[in-house]
C-alpha cells in the first residue's frame, strides 16, 4: 500500500477507519525528510497491512500544530485511536521496523489505562482543563 495524504479533512475519517497509523510530517523543502521519504515508502510497502500517511507541515499547519511538531521529520503512531509514539528525526530502515514491530505488540488496553490514568492525574494536579486541539 503506498501512503495517503492526510489533511484535516480527512484526518478524522482516515484515523477512525484504520487500527493502526503511521503518519510522517514532513515539508518538500527538509532534507532529512526527503532522505526519509524512501524508507517510510519502502516500510509501507513491506507492511500493506497498515496505514501510512503523510503530513505536509507547510500545507496543514493546524495538523502539525495539533500534534505539537516542533521539527521535522516527526514520526506518529497511532493504534487504535490512541498516540502510542511520536518522536521528531529521520529513522533508519531497521529502527523504523523495529519500532513497527513494538508498536504491534502494544497492549492496547494497557496503553489506554495508562493514558486515562495520566489524564485524570493531570486533571486533579491543576485543575484546568486543556484547550485540546
Amino acid at each position: 500500500m503506498s501512503t495517503i495524504e492526510l489533511t484535516k479533512e480527512n484526518f478524522e475519517e482516515t484515523i477512525s477507519e484504520n487500527d493502526f497509523v503511521l503518519i510522517d510530517f514532513w515539508a518538500s523543502w527538509c532534507g532529512p525528510c526527503k532522505s526519509f521519504a524512501p524508507v517510510y515508502e519502502a516500510a509501507a510497502e513491506r507492511h500493506s497491512d497498515l496505514t501510512f500517511a503523510k503530513v505536509d507541515t507547510e500545507a496543514q499547519q493546524e495538523l502539525a500544530a495539533a500534534f505539537e511538531v516542533q521539527s521535522i521529520p516527526t514520526l506518529a503512531i497511532i493504534r487504535d485511536r490512541t498516540l502510542v509514539f511520536s518522536q521528531p528525526g529521520a529513522l533508519p530502515e531497521a529502527t523504523l521496523e523495529d519500532l513497527i514491530g513494538q508498536a504491534r505488540q502494544l497492549d492496547m488496553e494497557e496503553v489506554r489505562r495508562a493514558a486515562e490514568e495520566e489524564a485524570r492525574a493531570g486533571q486533579a494536579g491543576d485543575g484546568s482543563e486543556g484547550a485540546g486541539a
